[in-house]
């Protein structure tokens, strides 16, 4: 379950009984005291996710969207892998533990095994040349031309409903897992995604991103 208007993981949580969320329907549904009821939604868990070291992660990608009609977006070639600080298990006494499930650097940057210097990210860059060594490149290939197609579908979805003003753009960014078989799994949409940054590194890719951005809307034109 996650909340629609919420981000860094808050409000998210796991069940894998509807009893479970008896009580938390009871709480947070609209009552005439309390207008302000979130929505929520419920998403299925992927059990078997890819695992490096044990843990899991998945990948934010970030695209630009500057143009609807006819659609025109940009993928920027660099991203990163999110990393979870506990070993990955899919035990059901496990199931409340944020740590082992839930990749958001503002949940795992609490926990006593958050490393500072990597800040819990890998580059994807190194990621892929990880993933080819051990797969080989074809099947990496082929997932993340999977990737490509989920992004591709998803603006497509929704491109007849979103108002096109050609003095508007859009960075969106893109939360991707991996399961074990590679194929790519669409988790969330992101619109004007955090440029918050956790590492030098992390601070040198979001600056490119910014600059690249600028570059291609090309504000003095506009």
């Amino acid at each position: 379950m996650k909340p629609i208007g919420k981000c860094q993981g808050k409000g998210i949580f796991l069940f894998n009984k509807l009893a479970q969320i008896a009580q938390w329907k009871n709480d947070y549904r609209w009552k005439p005291e309390n207008p302000q009821a979130e929505s929520y939604i419920v998403q299925r868990y992927i059990m078997d996710p890819l695992l490096i070291g044990g843990k899991k992660f998945d990948l934010r990608i970030y695209c630009l969207v500057v143009n609807y009609q006819p659609l025109t977006a940009y993928l920027y070639r660099t991203g990163f892998a999110r990393f979870t600080h506990q070993r990955y298990t899919n035990n059901t006494e496990d199931i409340s533990n944020n740590y082992i499930h839930l990749t958001n650097v503002a949940i795992q940057k609490t926990s006593e095994k958050y490393n500072e210097t990597t800040g819990g990210k890998w580059d994807l860059r190194s990621l892929k040349l990880y993933l080819i060594s051990k797969y080989g490149k074809d099947k990496i290939i082929d997932t993340f031309n999977g990737i490509q197609d989920i992004i591709l579908r998803s603006l497509k979805a929704v491109q007849k409903s979103i108002i096109n003003d050609k003095r508007c753009f859009e960075l969106y960014g893109y939360d991707i897992l991996i399961d074990k078989n590679l194929k790519p799994w669409l988790l969330e949409i992101n619109a004007s995604p955090s440029m918050t940054a956790n590492t030098s590194s992390d601070f040198e890719l979001k600056c490119g991103l910014i600059d690249d951005v600028f570059t291609v809307i090309d504000l003095e034109k506009v």
